[in-house]
């Protein structure tokens, strides 16, 4: 069952996702991390983890290094959310690969050469 988050825990998760992109984009230098997007930050109704999802250009191929990567520009961009943030705590980062895009790319495609596979089959 999933549990419900408060107003102001979607509202620390989108200011977390909007200070983390930017921090992404700006300032950590890694080029492992350039080319990630991030999908989705869920944040505990405590405020102590938050976690966050990502995607990268790179692909599924490169998620280990791509999360290890982060993992461990993790404390550097936490202090710079605390500068942020006008919270007494900033939630432990935790970063998830998020392969719903390339799922659904996939699925896609699916059903494209299903629907093809159709109409070859009514034009006999």
């Amino acid at each position: 069952m999933k549990q419900r988050t408060s107003p102001r825990a979607r509202r620390v998760a989108d200011e977390i996702q909007r200070d983390l992109a930017e921090l992404l984009r700006t300032e950590v230098k890694d080029p492992r991390v350039k080319d990630v997007t991030l999908t989705h930050v869920d944040v505990t109704s405590d405020m102590a983890h938050a976690r966050v999802y990502v995607t990268a250009l790179a692909g599924k191929a490169h998620a280990a290094d791509t999360i290890a990567a982060l993992g461990r520009t993790a404390g550097f961009l936490r202090s710079q959310l605390a500068q942020r943030l006008s919270l007494y705590s900033v939630p432990q980062l935790t970063f998830v690969y998020d392969d719903s895009i390339e799922s659904g790319m996939e699925l896609s495609r699916l059903i494209d050469e299903a629907v093809a596979a159709d109409r070859k089959l009514e034009g006999q």
